[in-house]
């Protein structure tokens, strides 16, 4: 079998990404630990469980929803054992993610704007509703709360890092009880990253930030531990489980590179990638809307050539054939690319597009000026050309994490619970939100109406109709609300 690699990545730019382990074969007798992913066909069969064993395994996890199993085995011929078993459509080492810091993310490093006026919050203020120009846009100033703000009963999943559970801004609209952790070790889905709890906030916070949905629950599905590491089955079981809880909509800021099927197993697809896919299709049917985030690497969805020059570019590997990204490019999700500030024509520097973009939301940049210079040369250092209040203000956990400094970097603990972002992680939650309020208005919609109505309600940017930078436009959910026709 040829070898695999495949990169998922939080599609947060400030503050992490992922990247995935690249497998490698082992001739020597001590053989370490691997984990494997176990796809069947159709429903798991009664003897699965001797099958693996059989062959040398263990099993680690059991999805029986989908079919799917997690296993772990020493035994270098487990793989080519377990694969001859005819119930078994794939099977192949299981994808890992791992987290990594940006370099941004240094003790002395104070966010602040090119001219070095510092980006400041005044911790005495009541309310930073000044500083969401993204909220503001996506509410119509803030109208559409005197329409919907959701309701508990709404339920939006995070599949993500975890959440802040006693954030004042959250704290009334998270579930902390019904929330879960798929990391191995961990008890609890308390974010220990800030990713997670900055995505709950434009969902739903309510305090001196506010979320397009004030009034939803948030329920968090930890899948990322403090060490920044998920396997694949972790986020497959997450929205398994998600769905099987009965939540409205789903939200994943995850994205992923991967190659087509011919590259990955010499029988079809990989078996992490059926497993993706069969978890999100089971979500779809269960009446559960799936947004997730287009991705931060500034490529296009519809060139094969550009996703080609990327890898090799980056990594020194010649792909053959075409690649594609997970979840962004799965049936049935809503594919969210990151609208900025400034511009009406111009996506975020970071953003991937392409025809598979659904909408844009506000996912902030580092504004105009340093737009134009990475635009002209993407290899060049701008990073003190940055203006940080063109990112977008979200709750943060009250309590030192490991993903960042955010809540003692800057300076006096002023910053402590909120941080500026920017990313394809911040676009995604804003229409998770929007769906979230659209599933509170209209609760029997089902997933391919609540993301017509997604849709129809956007602000239409860019080229007249679709096109592949917003998709049908930025989302707003005034505009559906108010049954006002967007221009």
């Amino acid at each position: 079998m040829k070898k695999k690699l495949v990169m998922f990545s939080i599609c947060s730019v400030l503050s992490f990404s992922l990247l995935a382990g690249i497998p490698t074969t082992k001739t020597n007798a001590a053989q370490e630990e691997e984990h494997y992913v176990i796809a069947y066909k159709g429903k798991l069969p009664d003897n699965f469980s001797e099958s693996i064993s059989k062959a040398g395994g263990s099993i680690e996890r059991v999805i029986p929803e989908i079919g799917i199993v997690e296993a772990t085995s020493f035994d270098s011929t487990f793989l080519s054992a377990v694969k001859q078993d005819k119930n078994v459509q794939s099977a192949g080492l299981e994808l890992e993610a791992y987290l990594e810091t940006d370099p941004d993310n240094a003790i002395s490093f104070t966010p602040g704007t090119p001219n070095g006026e510092k980006a400041s919050l005044d911790p005495n203020a009541e309310s930073y509703w000044d500083k969401q120009w993204d909220m503001q846009r996506l509410t119509n100033n803030g109208e559409s709360y005197n329409l919907n703000k959701g309701n508990h009963d709404t339920v939006v999943a995070v599949i993500d890092t975890g959440i802040d559970f006693s954030h004042p801004d959250l704290q009334n609209n998270v579930d902390l009880a019904g929330s879960k952790t798929f990391v191995p070790g961990t008890t609890d889905a308390w974010d220990q990253n800030g990713h997670g709890t900055h995505v709950a906030g434009s969902i739903a916070a309510n305090g001196k930030v506010m979320g397009v949905g004030p009034d939803l629950t948030v329920r968090a599905y930890r899948v990322f531990g403090a060490d920044g590491q998920a396997e694949q089955s972790w986020i497959t079981d997450a929205i398994v489980a998600a769905a099987n809880d009965g939540v409205a909509v789903i939200n994943m800021s995850i994205g992923g590179w991967r190659w087509m099927a011919h590259n990955l197993d010499e029988k079809g697809d990989s078996a992490s990638m059926v497993a993706y896919h069969r978890a999100v299709q089971y979500a779809i049917k269960q009446g559960v809307t799936v947004v997730v985030s287009a991705g931060n690497d500034s490529k296009n969805f519809n060139d094969i050539h550009d996703m080609q020059a990327y890898w090799k570019d980056k990594y020194g590997l010649d792909i053959k054939g075409p690649s594609r990204v997970v979840p962004a490019q799965i049936p049935g999700v809503i594919t969210v690319s990151s609208s900025n500030e400034w511009s009406n024509d111009s996506i975020a520097f970071y953003s991937n597009y392409g025809n598979d973009i659904d909408v844009a939301a506000p996912g902030g940049d580092n504004g105009p000026l340093y737009d134009s210079l990475y635009r002209q040369d993407p290899t060049g250092n701008y990073l003190d050309k940055r203006d940080f209040t063109y990112r977008t203000l979200s709750t943060y956990p009250t309590y030192p994490v490991a993903g960042g400094n955010a809540t003692t970097e800057f300076n006096d603990g002023s910053w402590h619970g909120y941080s500026y972002l920017h990313g394809t992680s911040m676009a995604a939650p804003k229409v998770a939100g929007v769906a979230g309020v659209i599933k509170a208005a209209h609760p029997e919609y089902n997933p391919s109406q609540v993301a017509a109505a997604v849709r129809k309600s956007a602000i239409d940017f860019g080229k007249v109709g679709q096109d592949p930078l917003y998709g049908s436009g930025e989302v707003n959910i005034y505009n559906f609300l108010s049954n006002k026709q967007p221009k």
